[in-house]
């Protein structure tokens, strides 16, 4: 029992030093790694100061949760069947949590309901008695993740000597907005800012419209699944492939770091980011379905396909249209976009992203602002085909190159160093002539 004990407090340091690293860089990356304009931190200074977040605060509360479940937590003594079901009853927990409170919120935007809060009196205690529960079981849940996570990574060959560096280290959690902000003559992202959870969307709409103004920038605040700082960030969440695909995600962030690939993801390359964010988009969503085949077999019908990896179809010609392809709508939206902008069109490309809005409105996707910024962020992911992403080269590559990896650990390891364009074309043609036909 005691060489028992003093191995795991040996596992505990361990992880206190990554997490302690992990502090380490998250405040340098927050304070150096994307270095904006002077102009435009000092406008935005007194535009959002009251709402930035302080990842400061969560990191360290966020460090010491998961130091007290590696010192003192129960998942070792459960064995795969029992940790299994502990993670089916928290997601349960956190999805029944959230049922009851649409309901709670639908009651207070009753015009009709005279006394909101005496309606909704027994729904809010039986949701905060879930709250208590949820957050006893809460650092349990998450260290199973983490090591189911890790099994699967270790099964793809990503571990060194049996252990997975980083280890993997995931923190449900409310994630802050995100302040998104580009240039009205070309679709790029500038600056991002961290603002607090929960921002109503008249406020968000001021905010905007503020930044837009004093800038004369395009700018959007969207809301997060995940955050890569160490732990990462994982929205709270009842659906089972959100928890492993976000976590999973993340951990790819986190393993980039070491590598080009992650550490130009601020660089002076703008093509960097979405390069990132497509690769660690298709990893994590792998992961996600091997954790759940393995895991929790029956959840296995549940899970989304993974089109790369199979040589896309040709379209049918006898198959009807859909009623509305928004896939292929909001691609063409972006090319329009791309080509109205070229042609130094900004007012025309603003009012027909406005139009285009509207249509996506009332075919029942619920846009609340359809701009540069918009295509800034979203556009960076590139894991689906179509969308808004226009016609840019970096899906269609990354996706191919995983197709033709053997493994996954080919494809991050052919991927590690791609941070241009250049790069990622060169990575194509060495896959294609190592794992092509």
């Amino acid at each position: 029992m005691f060489r028992y004990r003093f191995s795991r407090f040996l596992r505990g340091f361990a992880r206190g030093v990554y997490l302690g690293v992990g502090l380490l860089v998250c405040a340098v990356l927050l304070a150096y790694s994307a270095p904006q304009p002077q102009g435009i931190l000092a406008t935005l200074g007194h535009v959002t100061a009251d709402y930035a977040f302080d990842y400061v605060t969560w990191e360290i509360n966020a460090v010491a949760a998961k130091l007290d479940a590696e010192l003192f937590g129960a998942h070792p003594y459960l064995d795969e069947i029992q940790r299994a079901q502990v993670v089916r009853d928290y997601l349960k927990l956190v999805y029944d949590i959230h049922q009851l409170e649409i309901q709670i919120n639908a009651i207070y935007a009753d015009p009709k309901i005279a006394d909101p809060a005496a309606a909704a009196a027994s729904l809010r205690a039986e949701r905060d008695a879930l709250r208590d529960r949820q957050r006893q079981w809460q650092k349990l849940a998450e260290s199973i993740i983490e090591g189911q996570i890790a099994s699967a990574l270790r099964d793809e060959g990503l571990a060194a000597l049996g252990q997975v560096l980083p280890p993997v280290a995931m923190h449900f959690t409310e994630l802050p907005n995100i302040l998104v902000i580009s240039p009205r003559d070309r679709i790029e992202t500038e600056y991002t800012q961290g603002l607090i959870p929960g921002l109503p969307v008249d406020l968000q709409e001021q905010l905007e419209a503020a930044v837009d103004a004093e800038l004369d920038m395009s700018s959007l605040i969207v809301p997060l699944g995940g955050m890569a700082l160490y732990p990462s960030m994982v929205i709270e969440t009842g659906w089972f492939y959100a928890a492993f695909e976000v976590s999973a995600h993340e951990w790819g962030h986190h393993w980039f770091f070491f590598f080009p690939n992650g550490f130009s993801y601020f660089g002076p390359y703008p093509e960097s980011l979405a390069i990132n964010e497509t690769t660690v988009s298709i990893f994590g969503k792998e992961v996600a379905d091997k954790v759940v085949r393995r895991f929790y077999p029956d959840w296995a019908a549940q899970l989304p396909p993974l089109p790369w990896l199979v040589e896309p179809a040709p379209p049918d010609p006898a198959a009807p249209p859909p009623a509305f392809d928004y896939g292929a709508a909001m691609h063409e939206t972006r090319v329009t976009v791309d080509a109205l902008l070229e042609a130094g069109k900004i007012a025309e490309a603003e009012a027909y992203m406005e139009a285009r809005r509207r249509l996506f409105v009332a075919n029942g996707y619920n846009i609340r602002k359809l701009n540069q910024a918009y295509f800034a962020f979203y556009g960076g992911y590139q894991a689906e085909p179509g969308g808004p992403a226009g016609e840019d080269p970096i899906g269609p590559a990354i996706r191919e190159i995983r197709r033709l990896a053997p493994t996954l650990q080919d494809f991050m390891w052919r991927m590690n160093g791609v941070v241009t364009l250049a790069d990622l074309e060169a990575a194509l043609a060495q896959a294609r002539a190592a794992w092509g036909d």
